[in-house]
């Protein structure tokens, strides 16, 4: 069973809002009080928010299925719905929000409490009373509640460390880990035995930090081979890069320097680490020819401005000079890093037409009518009640819709989709007379319908 998950796929739903209420208001002597319906409670949102005692998404690969609560009708006497209750799920810090479709980042949340409105609650529905008006006193109808949205949405964990440990499979990150700090990962001597991140936790002093020991990488890795291109991005948040070089190796055509060079290319190819500081770790020192190839190709690294340890993660040699070197890197970078402030969530409103709508002609006899407006309008309308599809009229005719289709060239009787042409309303289009001037009904009625 896993362990350590670092990308899932959440599938959320936000709560719908309640309906609005139809409800006039009655007591001894006063029969007809006026309108007093409640408006509908909004439905709650699915949140995500930056936690700092979680540091996996495991809970999220069990149950990826996450749904708000719904908010309550309205009711009679003025009062409103409840608000659904919001689903906040905690993610680790350093999470990165996609598309599940697309791809698209959405937001990388950084800084502890942190907040994402990731699927935002339908709203609630107008009762009658908030629908009153002077030629409309007593409405026979309410609003209907929205939908919430919903959305598959990606996390994806760049595990936040201090240092990263970068090498090839089997040259002793997992074993150096280990020595350094209480994390106790697989240890085993065939490739690719690290399939996901260690992370330990190392005292230097007064420095404390930790270490993430990123699975080997090979050639080609920054273009998807081995697993470079699944754990790479665990790099782009460590502040320090290490190279553990294996001294050991009997792979022809391997040595020290050339894996060095091999694992630079990758990180430069895989982008945006070539500002991190390095430091060079000549591993396996405790075998008699891998001290001698150590002790060879010390200067040639030492040449290029990094500082070169040699160490043996089996007998602990050199261990400690290594932690404090490591701290002070660390500490420096602390030192001359901006302080971290939480994700600033930039809200930028849709661009809108002049009309708020966008009416283009399918055929000769239908006409598709697209927006943000009508089809939330068409949401809104309870089409069992006469009144209710008789005031959706009006609203269209006071965007300018029936003006438009007049421009158009649209002949009586024409179809009109409003929404999309699989999904959509279908109307059968006829001028409509002016609210102001059409001859009242009954409650629930209207007299063009």
């Amino acid at each position: 069973m896993a362990d350590f998950v670092d990308n899932v796929i959440l599938h959320i739903k936000a709560g719908d809002g309640g309906n609005g209420c139809a409800s006039v208001h009655r007591e001894k002597f006063k029969p007809l009080g006026g309108p007093d319906g409640g408006n509908g409670g909004p439905g709650g949102n699915v949140i995500l928010e930056v936690d700092a005692n979680t540091s996996t998404l495991l809970e999220y690969h069990h149950r990826p299925h996450r749904k708000a609560g719904n908010g309550k009708q309205g009711s009679g006497s003025n009062r409103d719905g409840a608000r659904g209750e919001d689903v906040i799920l905690p993610v680790p810090n350093g999470t990165v929000v996609k598309n599940a479709e697309t791809g698209e980042v959405l937001v990388d949340l950084i800084g502890v409490g942190t907040r994402y409105v990731a699927a935002q609650g339908g709203f609630g529905g107008l009762g009658n009373a908030a629908l009153a008006t002077s030629k409309r006193k007593a409405p026979g109808f309410a609003l209907l509640g929205e939908a919430g949205d919903v959305a598959d949405i990606t996390l994806e964990l760049k595990t936040v460390a201090d240092v990263a440990l970068v090498g090839f499979p089997n040259a002793g990150k997992s074993s150096l880990i280990a020595a350094l700090s209480a994390a106790r990962p697989k240890i085993a001597n065939y490739p690719f035995t690290t399939l996901i991140p260690n992370l330990g936790v190392v005292t230097a002093g007064e420095v404390i930090y930790t270490v993430a020991d990123v699975p080997g990488l090979i050639p080609g890795a920054s273009e998807g081979k081995g697993l470079g291109h699944e754990f790479l991005r665990h790099v782009e948040r460590c502040s320090t890069i290490v190279h553990v070089l294996d001294c050991a190796t009997l792979d022809p055509g391997r040595d020290p320097v050339t894996d060095f060079e091999v694992i630079e290319a990758e990180l430069a190819a895989y982008g945006s680490l070539q500002d991190r500081p390095r430091m060079v770790v000549l591993n396996k020192v405790d075998v008699p020819d891998a001290r001698e190839l150590a002790d060879l190709v010390k200067p040639l690294l030492a040449e290029r401005g990094l500082r070169v340890f040699e160490i043996s993660a089996a007998s602990h040699e050199g261990l400690t000079p290594l932690a404090y070197a490591m701290g002070e890197m660390v500490a420096r970078a602390r030192a001359e890093k901006p302080v971290e402030e939480p994700t600033r969530l930039v809200i930028r409103p849709k661009q809108l037409g002049e009309t708020g709508f966008t009416l283009r002609r399918v055929n000769e006899t239908t006409f598709q009518l697209t927006g943000e407006k009508p089809e939330r309008w068409i949401r809104q309308t309870d089409f069992t009640n006469d009144e209710a599809v008789g005031y959706l009229a009006d609203r269209l005719e006071r965007l300018g819709v029936e003006e438009a289709l007049i421009e158009a060239g649209a002949d009586v009787g024409v179809e009109v989709v409003i929404g999309s042409m699989e999904n959509g309303y279908i109307f059968d289009w006829r001028p409509s007379e002016a609210a102001q001037t059409r001859i009242g009904g009954p409650r629930g009625s209207d007299s063009r319908l």
